[in-house]
């Protein structure tokens, strides 16, 4: 059963930067499609970006394009989230979540495996 672990959230200052990092333990990631998602308070759960298996593949919410940037590391089974430019509107717990079924996309239901969030806070 693949086992994800989310790291690098922190309160950063308005327009400042993180990377997340995403880890797998008892799977290859190489196997699957990756997700950041994010849920604010209050808020429905919403994907941020996904990356294809290979890597060659990936896509950006409107609200992030430009400013994050989605990676992965298959030989260290790890998948990244740059995030620059960063504003209180990104405040949110992170997830990343992995899919088998799906070759793109941020359908949530699609997503099997999930991380515990790491905390990102924006604010001055």
């Amino acid at each position: 059963q693949l086992q994800l672990v989310e790291s690098g959230g922190a309160l950063v200052q308005p327009g400042g930067s993180l990377r997340l990092s995403c880890a797998a333990s008892r799977s290859t990631l190489d196997n699957y499609v990756i997700g950041w998602f994010r849920q604010a308070p209050g808020k429905e759960r919403e994907g941020a970006s996904w990356i294809s298996r290979s890597g060659r593949l990936l896509n950006y919410a409107d609200s992030v394009k430009g400013r994050f940037t989605i990676s992965r590391d298959n030989a260290k089974n790890t998948v990244y989230l740059q995030m620059n430019s960063l504003k209180p509107e990104d405040t949110a717990v992170y997830y990343c979540a992995a899919s088998s079924v799906i070759n793109n996309g941020l359908a949530v239901p699609e997503y099997h495996y999930w991380g515990q969030g790491t905390q990102v806070t924006v604010s001055s």
